[in-house]
């Protein structure tokens, strides 16, 4: 990484960071204005920044990630409950594996079930909360290696609601980098975090 690669890298990461909170301010008023909004700068991002995951070739054809439509109940209130740590190496979409440690269980009602996914801190890097899913549409409607709905490492956080439980939107469920280009290096859902439900909810796999 060179000078230019690092000040892109920057700029990609304080973006992303302003993106989640005009997200979680204006969701408090209107989640789907706010999903609508946060679409159309991952648009913009996506289609002329540097550090877009968008193979520079494809760009000029890009015309936008395409989703589901939005589902109001796809908005959910996840309860943290406690867990005995346990660190995990996740597997990743091109070398090593990454350290993370399990730090508790996200809880939640989804599709008239109960249903739960553990809740990570990634050990290096800066630190960060992560919670990635695969479901019954992983490898069809979507990307088969999983999607991702919270990357505090990377500013992708919707916060917590009034009681303090853990906001996991899957309306704004994304795909990691890898979904795009392979030459990215991401960390995939463990088998723990499946959900059987088919979540047809966020971002379908990419046609790019």
């Amino acid at each position: 990484m060179d000078g230019d690669d690092a000040l892109a890298l920057a700029d990609w990461r304080r973006r992303v960071s302003a993106m989640y909170q005009a997200a979680r301010d204006e969701a408090a008023h209107d989640p789907e204005a706010a999903w609508t909004e946060w679409r159309r700068t991952r648009d913009e991002l996506f289609a002329a920044h540097p550090q877009s995951p968008v193979p520079l070739v494809s760009r000029l054809a890009f015309a936008g990630l395409s989703y589901f439509a939005y589902d109001p109940a796809g908005r959910v209130s996840a309860e943290v409950r406690r867990a005995d740590p346990e660190s995990i190496e996740l597997d990743v979409s091109t070398g090593e594996p990454v350290a993370f440690t399990r730090v508790g269980v996200c809880a939640f009602e989804f599709d008239g079930g109960d249903r739960m996914l553990d809740l990570f801190w990634l050990d290096g890097y800066a630190g960060g909360l992560f919670v990635p899913f695969r479901d019954a549409t992983s490898g069809g409607e979507t990307y088969g290696a999983g999607r991702y709905l919270l990357d505090s490492a990377k500013g992708a956080d919707l916060g917590t609601d009034e009681e303090g439980r853990l906001i996991l939107d899957f309306n704004f469920a994304y795909n990691p980098s890898c979904a795009y280009d392979p030459i990215w290096s991401c960390p995939l859902a463990p088998p723990g975090n499946r959900l059987d439900a088919a979540v047809r909810a966020g971002e379908h796999t990419p046609s790019l």
